[in-house]
């Protein structure tokens, strides 16, 4: 699939750089009540550091790692991309640490998790595995990594959401912009963000952060917008494709059939020109 998201960051990234915002959901999530922010330590790679993918949000609080990541569309991959993150993270915690030394290196706790809010319908909450995409399976893997996959769509998770009023406001800011968006032409995509930000700030939903950084989340909302559209016309597309050639196949099938039932009805001809021949020319003495 072409593209990825490596240019860009998104609203819900955006949201996790403020440690405020950051602390709210790690104490909804781990049942915490943590209070000062400045207790979040948010990663931010080095330059020079080459990702493969970029990740939504990363933070220390009180020697736990938390990595956060937020998905729009299905994907079974998580588990994957957060070991790629994961490493680079670990990768600058230890630099500076003896790992051929006697003495064991400390490093904090990684938790991993992953947040819905696609229109595809899923559960409220479910675990993917990096054991899953092994080649060959193991009974007990000596590499594991599992992702807690949130839906936060309306309806689900509500406990979680009531808890934390940052991801629920959030999705009353995704749910603005798809409804705006179906009101309003492709080409008028930037208007119908701006329609759902200003509804938002009426109505006290992320206001704060909205007025303040209105420029980048209408920017990132843009790239969102056309990244899941391109993605989309990549997956029709290759369904497109997908029935053209299964079409192909069916009218190879029938014309394979046809040659078949043909052959055999031209083999059945000759046997009784054959029969007739036979009858009409009769041997007329035995082979000496």
């Amino acid at each position: 699939m072409a593209g990825n998201r490596e240019f860009k960051s998104d609203v819900f990234g955006m949201l996790m750089e403020e440690p405020k915002y950051a602390l709210e959901v790690y104490n909804a999530l781990n049942h915490s009540d943590y209070r000062d922010p400045e207790l979040i330590e948010v990663c931010n790679l080095e330059r020079g550091i080459s990702l493969s993918v970029r990740n939504d949000a990363a933070f220390i609080l009180d020697m736990n790692l938390s990595v956060y990541e937020h998905e729009s569309t299905v994907c079974p991959n998580m588990p994957l991309r957060e070991l790629i993150y994961v490493t680079n993270i670990l990768e600058q915690w230890v630099k500076k640490q003896n790992l051929y030394g006697r003495k064991l290196v400390k490093i904090p706790t990684p938790r991993f998790a992953v947040f819905y809010n696609g229109v595809e319908e899923q559960r409220s909450q479910y675990q993917l595995k990096l054991s899953d995409a092994y080649a060959n399976p193991m009974e007990a893997p000596e590499l594991e990594l599992t992702c807690t996959v949130y839906n936060i769509n309306v309806g689900k998770n509500q406990a979680l959401l009531s808890k934390c009023p940052v991801l629920r406001q959030y999705m009353f800011f995704v749910d603005y912009v798809r409804e705006y968006l179906g009101k309003y032409p492709e080409k008028d995509l930037r208007k119908a963000i701006n329609k759902a930000i200003d509804r938002c700030i009426r109505e006290g939903v992320l206001r704060e952060f909205l007025i303040r950084r209105r420029g980048e989340v209408t920017k990132v909302t843009q790239l969102d917008y056309t990244f899941d559209r391109r993605i989309e016309l990549e997956r029709e597309d290759a369904r497109a494709e997908e029935r053209v050639n299964t079409e192909r196949e069916r009218k190879a099938k029938e014309e394979e059939r046809q040659a078949k039932e043909a052959a055999e009805k031209e083999v059945q001809r000759l046997r009784a020109e054959l029969e007739q021949y036979k009858r009409q020319f009769p041997a007329s003495h035995e082979p000496m």
